[in-house]
């Protein structure tokens, strides 16, 4: 990560949540001015393979649920937790696992087209099973996934659930996560009167899979710092800053007077042949000093 960091660091967005509630909030005015239009902008994969490419960008500004006073009191909690996580991992690698949640969900969409194509059914069929996917393959689960990365990193932060019940943010990720298990285990297919079956389970399966693999990629290689305060990581950062600047390796040091190259830079040194062991001299001492035998 260190050497990604440093080449492309540079290129990492700041304020990376707000940009995404900016997203929802242009969504929600499209749906309020014409909510039929979402559905050009949508995450379906068969229309992009059909010229559609914009869709590989515009399903972010979808937003995950109608606009309603709880959606807003949520938006604003995402918002939080996501600075929050930026601000403790740095914007580099909170950019880093946002955006590969939804680079996931892109390719779980395609994964999940793949799998229709070669097992579902005619392709005439599969433009309608992919729409049915946009509606799965949302930032719905990239939301959850900034959730329980915060819980990972913060368990022991205290939230009000339902604004009363004051609990600690690890045991609601504990439980989102039951949550998650129950949906992927006990998702089942759509099975119409007139015997056709659309592959929901499969979908949905997918859908949550690609969406939290970002999270457990996290959880698995960061195990040992997910816990560490903003302060101890920026504690943590200032010490290897300091060690870098202070790190000069002394390469000569005289065996009499003990100067360096770092005390005068114009001195020369010499190891003595006749001394017994690896004794380096000075100029001013390396005709001068005892032997050592």
């Amino acid at each position: 990560m260190s050497k990604f960091e440093k080449k492309f660091g540079k290129y990492a967005i700041s304020n990376l949540s707000l940009i995404l509630i900016l997203c929802y909030a242009v969504g929600y005015l499209i749906d309020l001015v014409n909510g039929s239009f979402l559905s050009w902008l949508s995450l379906d994969p068969y229309a992009i393979l059909h010229g559609q490419v914009w869709r590989l960008f515009t399903w972010i500004i979808i937003p995950p649920s109608s606009l309603d006073p709880f959606t807003i009191i949520m938006l604003l909690f995402y918002y939080n937790i996501g600075t929050s996580l930026e601000r403790t991992w740095g914007v580099y690698r909170y950019n880093v696992y946002l955006l590969s949640g939804m680079l996931f969900t892109i390719i779980g969409s395609f994964v999940w087209m793949g799998s229709q194509y070669f097992f579902g059914g005619s392709i005439i069929s599969l433009a309608d099973h992919s729409q049915l996917a946009s509606l799965y393959f949302s930032t719905y689960y990239v939301n959850m996934s900034i959730f329980l990365a915060f819980a990972a990193t913060f368990p022991n932060v205290q939230v009000l659930l339902m604004f009363i019940i004051p609990i600690k943010v690890k045991w609601l990720g504990f439980l989102y996560g039951l949550l998650l298990a129950y949906d992927f285990l006990a998702a089942k297919d759509i099975v119409f009167g007139a015997g056709i079956v659309i592959q929901t389970a499969v979908l949905i399966r997918i859908a949550i899979a690609s969406s939290l693999l970002n999270f457990l990629i996290f959880f698995v290689t960061s195990r040992s710092r997910i816990h560490m305060t903003p302060r101890q990581m920026k504690r943590r950062m200032e010490f290897k800053q300091d060690v870098r600047r202070n790190s000069r390796v002394t390469r000569h040091k005289c065996a009499v007077c003990g100067q360096t190259e770092d005390d005068n830079p114009d001195l020369e040194f010499r190891f003595c042949s006749k001394c017994k062991g690896n004794y380096e001299y000075c100029q001013h001492h390396l005709f001068t000093h005892t032997h050592v035998q």
